[in-house]
């Protein structure tokens, strides 16, 4: 009987370790070199549009609150994020919607624990790297924002904005429905989906709205007044716009690109605060990759002619016919 009571209280706590086991798969990285979350504070309480107490959990689904804004202390690092060995990402989930830069100065997985000793303790450089990008009122790298009449319109009306990850055993992935998003009188259902791959600097961007709008742009923030670098090839269905110089929050060389489809776009050129693509009205799916690559990174990538040289070889994968992964 006493064995018996012992199998049984093995499977119990097998059971429960598989249980628990299925419910962080979601949450963990799968292959070691690639990771997403999105982390909210639960056992607090809103005080006007702030967030008070509590302590930071990872989910694996995340509707915003309708008080949510910028700097509200309820989401870790204000929004998802998402890494590969090589460098991190972030996206503020709010009305900025803009993507960030963590470099990293380690291969190790290091986004669990960003954020977790002090809301913004990332801006400082720590043995595993920082925030590296200054975004200011532009898109950062990747994003997705509305020119209209010269002006561009972020994610400031919208109706309901949900987040959700995923680790898989090739890749990580952060998922975002916007329902309900209003510019200039019209409202569309935009989503994006946001892939990284193990030993890659490159963010796959899917994105689609349910109404084919003028001027949905993507780009690259350019606060530091870098030339731009612009590349096609005859016959060519890729092409890409970069920049390089000393352009982070510490003097350090940087990296930024943009590869895109030249049939989805519309234009190209320089805006306010960034160096836009512009993509044809749609209601399809438009995909395009966007990276940084940061000279303190772990055997990173040091000078322009690298740089150029690393994006080049891409450019060539993409016009034979091969997608980045």
């Amino acid at each position: 009987m006493k064995i018996a009571n012992s199998i049984l209280a093995i499977s119990a706590v097998s059971f429960m370790l598989n249980c628990t086991a299925t419910k962080n798969a979601s949450t963990a990285s799968k292959n070691g070199k690639t990771y997403a979350e999105i982390s909210e504070k639960v056992g607090g309480s809103w005080n006007g549009r702030k967030y008070s107490g509590g302590t930071f959990k990872n989910v694996k689904t995340l509707t915003l609150n309708p008080l949510h804004t910028d700097h509200s202390f309820d989401i870790r690092y204000e929004g998802p994020g998402w890494e590969s060995n090589k460098i991190g990402y972030r996206l503020y989930l709010d009305w900025r919607n803009a993507i960030d830069i963590y470099g990293k100065k380690t291969e190790n997985i290091v986004l669990q624990n960003v954020g977790q000793d002090g809301f913004d303790s990332y801006h400082e450089i720590s043995d595993w790297g920082g925030d590296i990008l200054k975004v200011g009122k532009g898109l950062g790298i990747g994003a997705i924002g509305r020119m209209v009449n010269g002006e561009m319109l972020h994610f400031n009306e919208v109706e309901k904005t949900s987040a959700s990850v995923e680790n898989n055993r090739s890749d990580s992935r952060v998922f975002i429905s916007y329902k309900g998003w209003k510019t200039n009188g019209q409202a569309t259902d935009f989503t994006s989906e946001l892939t990284i791959f193990p030993d890659q600097r490159y963010t796959k961007h899917t994105i689609q709205s349910s109404k084919a709008l003028d001027g949905i742009v993507t780009g690259i923030v350019n606060l530091y007044k870098l030339p731009l670098i612009q590349k096609t090839v005859p016959n060519g269905k890729w092409g890409y716009i970069a920049t390089y110089g000393k352009q982070t929050l510490f003097d350090d060389y940087l990296g930024m690109a943009v590869f895109y489809q030249i049939s989805d776009a519309e234009d190209v050129f320089k805006g306010k605060d960034d160096y836009l693509i512009q993509f044809k009205p749609t209601t399809r799916k438009i995909t395009f990759y966007f990276l940084g690559a940061w000279d303190k990174e772990p055997n990173g990538i040091k000078t322009e002619s690298e740089f150029l040289s690393y994006l080049d070889v891409n450019l060539s994968k993409l016009n034979a016919g091969n997608p980045l992964k």
